[in-house]
């Protein structure tokens, strides 16, 4: 279902330049088109883009100013953002892959962790910014697999490397709060995105990328733990959230946190699946199978109300659109040759420009 306009159109006060760190990831190169066909000006702080990656597929767009570090090195990036005048950031850069976390703890705490807190650092010794927006997970919360749908009030506790680095994270945003509340600085909010999918994502370990190389080399695609459940969505939709959300802090709200997720009940790895292989043509072959397990949550879904009741906000695409569209998208590109930048830009006008 789409909605009768996007809140987009009543942005105001993002005038850029914007930080985006981890603009060469699946998510950042999707968020630097929706700036660009916003004009909103941003510039990139990121490692360099992985083969194969969105990023590398789209060429020469978008188009930013940005360089290739680490954001461990704070005096790099505190040089970038003085640089370039940054006003806002949206930090993104993370080790953001549950099963890799187990293989690299230190990493993922080192960038997750210790990155996080270079950003908050970085942005309250740079007088031009103003608000500071960090991107977390869904994974964040402290999850019995009861089937629960997660507040932003809810207690948070990391039960693997991953969701408990950016548990770390959530910490040292609210430290960064409390110093800002004390010494002055920009504003700090962090948000939190149920399973996210779309064209363009090629990381290992993620059900859609794995789905899609299986199905375009006609191969049987070995799926685990199809039942276990998640708040799938689209890409665009967290992302125009995040620009809801942080203007709406630079605007003065002071609400430390955003859920960004679909109002239905999570779908089944199973359910979402299926729908994938309905979309590819030719039959594509799958295998389920139970791995006996606790390297995963079982069960999660999100509470977006607050979202829904501050910001306006709604996901565009339900969760089955969600699905087809992805597969569509990777469909349009291998098979059909068309340009990804093409195919990313024919769905932020859909975004932008909705019908009713």
């Amino acid at each position: 279902m789409r909605l009768a306009a996007s809140p987009l159109t009543q942005i105001r006060s993002l005038e850029g330049p914007i930080l985006v760190t981890g603009h060469t990831g699946f998510k950042g190169a999707w968020l630097g088109l929706l700036l660009d066909s916003l004009s909103i000006p941003y510039v990139g702080y990121s490692l360099k883009p992985e083969p194969g990656s969105l990023y590398e597929r789209l060429g020469s767009e978008p188009s930013a100013s940005e360089v290739f570090a680490n954001i461990l090195d704070l005096e790099i990036l505190k040089e970038f953002i003085s640089q370039h005048n940054v006003k806002a950031i949206i930090h993104m850069a993370a080790q953001p892959l549950v099963l890799t976390s187990y293989q690299e703890p230190l990493e993922t705490f080192a960038v997750n962790a210790l990155g996080t807190a270079n950003i908050l650092n970085a942005a309250c010794h740079a007088p031009d910014v103003k608000a500071v927006l960090a991107v977390t997970t869904d994974k964040v919360y402290r999850n019995s697999n009861d089937g629960k749908d997660f507040k932003e009030s809810d207690p948070l506790q990391g039960h693997d490397p991953y969701s408990a680095s950016k548990v770390a994270a959530e910490s040292a945003v609210d430290a960064w709060r409390k110093i800002v509340s004390q010494m002055g600085g920009p504003r700090i909010l962090s948000v939190r995105a149920g399973n996210v999918i779309g064209g363009g994502d090629w990381s290992e370990n993620r059900l859609i990328p794995d789905l899609v190389r299986g199905f375009s080399k006609s191969a049987t695609v070995e799926i685990r733990s199809p039942g276990s459940t998640r708040p799938w969505q689209h890409v665009l939709d967290p992302l125009v959230g995040y620009l809801l959300a942080l203007e709406n802090a630079l605007l003065g709200s002071d609400i430390s946190s955003f859920n960004f997720g679909p109002s239905t009940p999570s779908l089944s790895v199973r359910t979402v699946t299926e729908i994938a292989k309905n979309t590819w043509p030719h039959n594509p072959k799958v295998e389920y199978f139970e791995k006996n397990d606790s390297l995963e949550a079982k069960t999660l879904g999100l509470d977006p109300s607050l979202a829904n009741k501050e910001l306006n906000w709604h996901a565009n695409w339900s969760q089955e659109a969600a699905v087809t569209s992805s597969i569509e998208w990777w469909l349009k590109v291998l098979t059909e040759q068309t340009d990804p930048l093409m195919a990313c830009k024919a769905d932020i006008a859909s975004v932008l420009q909705v019908e009713e």
